[in-house]
């Protein structure tokens, strides 16, 4: 059986990317929005609050860790393009997961959330010279993260976690 926790396999940090790379992966940060909307689209609330895996969050948990991650991310690049290499600081995801908002809310929020989210960090991303992609940021858990590096990792967060969403409803026959 596949790990469930991994759908599409660990992420394996990118050190350097060509120009054609990095558009891929900014194409596919592009895409997120909609295929998270997909994923999700049409789910009952019942469903909604069904764990993706055993011990894991829920859908709607999911989404809104999405949104999350992404939002801080959209920052660390601000930071990492505005500060000589600054160190970030992290967040307990578990924590904010448990929180009212991750638990209550309708997904509709935080899918609109990266809908705009998503529009603005692709047009910062697309105005980068090859240059930009090469400043770093300290994360205080990882080290050094050049935001090549960087936009790999949110990148694939995005797919690990709508693929943990079309998973499950593969398996569930919804």
């Amino acid at each position: 059986m596949t790990d469930l926790r991994y759908p599409i396999g660990k992420y394996e940090p990118i050190t350097e990317t060509n120009e054609a790379q990095r558009r891929a992966l900014i194409d596919s940060l592009t895409n997120l929005p909609l295929q998270l909307r997909a994923a999700v689209k049409d789910l009952s609330p019942q469903q909604l609050d069904t764990p993706y895996r055993p011990e894991g969050w829920t859908v709607r948990q999911t989404v809104h860790h999405i949104a999350d991650s992404h939002l801080n991310g959209y920052i660390r690049f601000k930071w990492a393009l505005t500060e000589d290499e600054p160190r970030i600081k992290p967040y307990d995801e578990k924590l904010w997961s448990q929180l009212a908002d991750a638990q209550t809310a309708d997904p509709a929020l935080s899918l609109a959330l990266l809908d705009a989210l998503h529009q603005r960090w692709v047009l910062l991303l697309q105005s980068l010279q090859a240059e930009d992609f090469a400043r770093k940021l300290l994360h205080p858990e990882v080290g050094w993260m050049p935001l090549d590096t960087t936009l790999g990792l949110y990148e694939w967060h995005g797919r690990h976690h709508t693929t943990h969403i079309t998973n499950l409803r593969r398996r569930m026959e919804w």
